[in-house]
């Protein structure tokens, strides 16, 4: 289990390609959010299907990639997203 943000917790608007790396991820995180992912931060990013998500979070020295996916249903995302 990993323990509750230090930092803020951000998420990315619109919807992010679900094949990205984690080197992707922490470059769009940097332009398109404006913060360096290199801290006590999250970061969220939701699939197209909007079933899935992926947390980008710095530790220490390197980078957790978590992925969730629903069995059922669909993540309700604030206005804005598509």
């Amino acid at each position: 289990m990993w323990s509750a943000p230090q930092g803020s917790v951000y998420l990315a608007p619109g919807l992010t390609d679900m094949r990205k790396s984690i080197n992707s991820l922490a470059l769009l995180a940097a332009e398109t959010l404006g913060v360096e992912p290199v801290g006590p931060h999250w970061f969220v990013f939701c699939g197209r299907d909007r079933d899935k998500l992926k947390i980008l979070q710095w530790d220490t020295n390197g980078f957790w990639l978590h992925y969730r996916r629903l069995e059922q249903g669909r993540f309700r995302l604030a206005q804005g997203w598509s």
